[in-house]
């Protein structure tokens, strides 16, 4: 058994290469080893999000405060509330972050997943238009 403490886990910002706007990151990596388990707790400010990017395997959103705005590419955005989970196959391109009006928290799971990571997402594609 293990146990990370999230207060004894350093946070970092969000690079500015893979997010739009103000977000903290506190990773948990090698949660688990079969299959490889990454944990990422992600803190978006309002209006914040990620690049569009894909995982090779699946991954878990769990919004555990405010309101989680997401997106697949090519489908409408989409809203997940706290206590949601959003599951996200493998290869599909999509982002997630905040609604403009609060700030958002997720718990990211990486299920034997590499991320690889695309253009930042528009204001435009953002705001659905």
């Amino acid at each position: 058994m293990r146990l990370f403490t999230l207060s004894a886990i350093e946070s970092e910002p969000g690079d500015p290469n893979t997010f739009v706007g103000r977000s903290r990151l506190t990773r948990m990596n090698a949660v688990a080893a079969r299959p490889a388990t990454n944990v990422y707790r992600v803190a978006f400010d309002a209006g914040a999000r990620t690049n569009w990017h894909t995982h090779s395997g699946y991954q878990l959103l769990q919004v555990i405060e405010g309101v989680c705005r997401f997106q697949k590419a090519g489908e409408p955005i989409r809203e997940a509330a706290a206590g949601d989970l959003i599951s996200i196959a493998p290869e599909e391109r999509h982002w997630h972050g905040a609604t403009p009006d609060g700030p958002m928290t997720h718990i990211a799971i990486n299920l034997d997943a590499t991320t690889s990571w695309f253009e930042p997402v528009s204001d435009d594609d953002y705001a659905g238009r």
